[in-house]
C-alpha cells in the first residue's frame, strides 16, 4: 500500500531526472567513495556509462573502456563506470575492493560512482531514467556492461548492449560523432 502512495504521488507531481526529455545531468549519484554527487559534473562532456563488475566473462571490457577513455579525454569524453551486483553476484566487493580490483588489473583512471541497482525494486533513479517505459531507449538491463552514449547535454543517443564490445566499429562511430557535435 505504502509501494501504491509513493507511485502515486510521483505520478502527479514528477520527479526530476526520471523524464526521458530531462537530462541526466540532474540525476543524483555518488561517488565510489561515498561522496554526493551528480552526472551534472559532466556537463559538456561525452560520457559512455557502464553498469561494471569485477568477476564477470565481460570483465575484460575494462581493458577497451580504459582505452577509449585515453584517447578521447582530451576530446571532451569520459567514462563513467557503475558497479552493480545485480548479475549473478558479480561485483561482491567493497568500494575499495572495486577500486583497488580496476586500478590493478586495467589501470581505470575514469570515475567510478557506488554500487547500485540497475534493475528491481531498489533501481537506482539514474536506471529508472535511463531503461524506464519513456526512456530513449527503454528495457530493462540484460547483464554487466550495458552502456549508454550520452551528449554533452545529457540527451541518451545510443545504447550498447553488454556483448557490444568497448571498442567496436559501432560505438566508435557514436561516439566520434557525439564527439564532433557541438
Amino acid at each position: 500500500m505504502k509501494l501504491i502512495a509513493i507511485l502515486v504521488f510521483l505520478a502527479l507531481f514528477g520527479v526530476t531526472g526520471l523524464h526521458a526529455g530531462s537530462s541526466v545531468h540532474d540525476v543524483k549519484i555518488s561517488t565510489l567513495d561515498g561522496k554526493p554527487s551528480s552526472l551534472g559534473e559532466y556537463k559538456g562532456k561525452v560520457v559512455l556509462l557502464v553498469n561494471v563488475a569485477s568477476k564477470c566473462g565481460l570483465t575484460p571490457q575494462y581493458k577497451a573502456l580504459q582505452a577509449l577513455q585515453d584517447k578521447y579525454a582530451s576530446q571532451g569524453f569520459t567514462v563513467i563506470g557503475v558497479p552493480c551486483n545485480d548479475f549473478g553476484a558479480q561485483e561482491p566487493g567493497s568500494p575499495q575492493e572495486i577500486q583497488t580490483f580496476c586500478a590493478e588489473n586495467y589501470n581505470v583512471t575514469f570515475p567510478l560512482t557506488e554500487k547500485v541497482h540497475v534493475k528491481g525494486p531498489g533501481q537506482h533513479p539514474l536506471y529508472a531514467r535511463l531503461t524506464g517505459k519513456d526512456a530513449e531507449y527503454p528495457g530493462e538491463i540484460k547483464w554487466n556492461f550495458g552502456k549508454f552514449l550520452i551528449s554533452r547535454e545529457g540527451k541518451v543517443l545510443k545504447r550498447f548492449e553488454p556483448q557490444t564490445k568497448p571498442d567496436a566499429p559501432e560505438v566508435i562511430s557514436a561516439i566520434e560523432s557525439a564527439l564532433a557535435a557541438r
